[in-house]
């Protein structure tokens, strides 16, 4: 009943790993350099928080180098990965090999967006569900929408520098989802029946505008930040120091009809784990620690 985790040092896949391994379920993680992994959530420090030992193996495997596959996935009865274009045709071939029955993906809601043949995120994730659901393996899509985590990338420098957060649509409505609750549906899919061939789109539990996220960071901190309203081309080089311009442009559309637009939220979390999502503001209280010099 190994369950293999790829990108267990990444924002979702460590916590996906401290789920199962809190479950009792024995463990492969995978890193491109396991003993430079950091630690993981509530673990002791060292390559992937010290848990090889415990139930719980750490091997070099890359989803980019199909013939580390085979290894990462001997013996194992399912898997929990990202999506990877490239690496896709490789490691169902390698999974199919080694008996592997479900895969849970970490996919993203771009790709039930309309017209998301537009958005390369989309079309992305689309590839790689597609080549999952032709692959004969039992699977679990988990399409989240905005990520928490991302303010770190858009915000998080001029927050640690004590410099005004610069904003192109201040009052744009979202609902960022926590990186901890994407990982807590991927382990009740890995660990309770009756999730096979199922797409879950999570966002988050609260509609909130870009001004109230900087106030929720800054309330974490104990001070206010400022918002300085930018032209939007301005936003788009503020961001282009930090993204992929491909990246860059799919943040402005939402943003702009974030506007306009009420973004949906979603109960599936509760519903499925028991437990209520995280709210933003517990969200920026945990990661207060991010956003400090």
């Amino acid at each position: 009943m190994i369950t293999v985790v790829f990108g267990a040092r990444g924002n979702v896949g460590r916590h996906v790993a401290a789920g199962l391994r809190a479950a009792g379920r024995p463990l492969r993680l995978t890193s491109r350099t396991p003993g430079a992994a950091a630690a993981m959530p509530g673990q002791a420090a060292g390559p992937l928080g010290g848990l090889a030992g415990e139930s719980v193996e750490v091997v070099a495997a890359d989803l980019d180098r199909p013939d580390t596959l085979p290894a990462a996935l001997e013996g194992a009865t399912s898997a929990f990965i990202y999506a990877k274009p490239d690496g896709i045709d490789g490691f169902l071939k390698a999974a199919r090999a080694a008996g592997v029955r479900h895969v849970v993906l970490l996919s993203s809601a771009a790709v039930v967006l309309p017209r998301s043949g537009g958005n390369p995120i989309a079309r992305q994730h689309r590839a790689v569900e597609s080549a999952i659901e032709d692959s004969g393996l039992s699977w679990t899509f988990i399409r989240p929408g905005m990520f928490a985590t991302n303010t770190l990338w858009w915000w998080g420098g001029p927050i640690r520098k004590g410099e005004a957060v610069r904003l192109p649509y201040p009052d744009a409505m979202t609902a960022p989802v926590s990186e901890r609750d994407m990982a807590a549906l991927a382990v009740t899919a890995l660990t309770e029946p009756g999730h096979g061939r199922q797409a879950y789109t999570v966002y988050g539990p609260q509609v909130l505008t870009l001004r109230e996220l900087v106030g929720h960071i800054g309330a974490a901190l104990g001070r206010e930040i400022t918002v300085e309203k930018v032209t939007p081309e301005e936003a788009r080089a503020d961001l282009g120091e930090v993204m992929p311009p491909a990246g860059v442009e799919v943040i402005m559309r939402a943003w702009a009809a974030g506007v306009e637009t009420v973004p949906e939220i979603t109960t599936i979390v509760p519903k499925l784990t028991g437990r209520p999502a995280q709210t933003f503001a517990d969200w920026a209280h945990a990661h207060a620690g991010d956003f400090r010099p």
